[in-house]
């Protein structure tokens, strides 16, 4: 199966599949500078199939060995390119979607439009994305610097700008009221743990909110745990 974005750009893709299920599906996404061969989406998405959920890691446009250029890739685009996945995946009838770090916002923006998401987890998700942008790059001249001083990942001023507009997804969630579990490490000092108490304390659908202790934003250690939680949230809700 070949899956595509709306610009035609070839969207790189690893389906792991569960036995007996057929209906329901779970799309995995990364974060910022992320691809689906990370070996946290790689571990998440081998331990949902085992636990018997068909899982989807994906590599937005711009990222890992899908097409596109890195530089366009922002949260707006990535929304629409997880769009085009649902519009291409066939026989689905059900879908929950995992947003690691920035895929956190693809994920709240994306289901405050398209009603295909049935169920919604964020892992260290972000939220306020004007204040990631300012205070992880605010330093960096778009353009001529990068992200995190790494020259695989030049920062644009598209990026920044995307960023920057859409300031929090607190305004697009006020009508979502699908099943959202959160996620996050209590020393997270990329996307800081208040972004995920933040959008709790905002939602009015089923939620629940779980902190880790003593893990970062790469919940080091506690993969297993991640997958255990995501899967009794999916039992109850997909």
């Amino acid at each position: 199966m070949q899956l595509r974005n709306k610009h035609g750009e070839l969207i790189d893709h690893t389906l792991h599949e569960a036995k007996g299920i057929d209906d329901k599906l779970i799309i995995l996404a990364h974060g910022v500078t992320g691809d689906k061969d990370r070996e946290i989406m790689v571990h998440l998405a081998t331990s949902l199939a085992n636990q018997g959920w068909p899982t989807l890691r994906i590599s937005f446009s711009g990222n890992g060995n899908s097409e596109g250029k890195f530089t366009e890739s922002t949260i707006s685009k990535e929304s629409d390119d997880l769009a085009a996945i649902m519009d291409q995946v066939k026989g689905t009838k059900k879908i929950a979607y995992i947003g690691y770090s920035m895929g956190g916002a693809v994920g709240a923006l994306t289901a405050a439009k398209d009603d295909r998401i049935n169920v919604l987890v964020s892992l260290a998700g972000m939220v306020r994305t004007k204040v990631f942008a300012e205070t992880e790059f605010g330093d960096v001249t778009p353009g001529a610097g990068y992200m995190w001083e790494d020259e695989k990942n030049p920062l644009s001023q598209e990026f920044m700008t995307d960023l920057t507009q859409i300031d929090t997804v607190i305004p697009a969630i006020k009508d979502i009221r699908l099943p959202w579990l959160l996620i996050h490490g209590s020393k997270d000092d990329v996307v800081l743990p208040d972004d995920s108490t933040h959008l709790f304390n905002h939602l009015k659908g089923k939620k629940k909110h779980i902190v880790i202790e003593d893990t970062d934003h790469s919940f080091a250690g506690h993969w297993d745990s991640l997958a255990n939680h995501i899967n009794d949230w999916l039992k109850i809700h997909l």
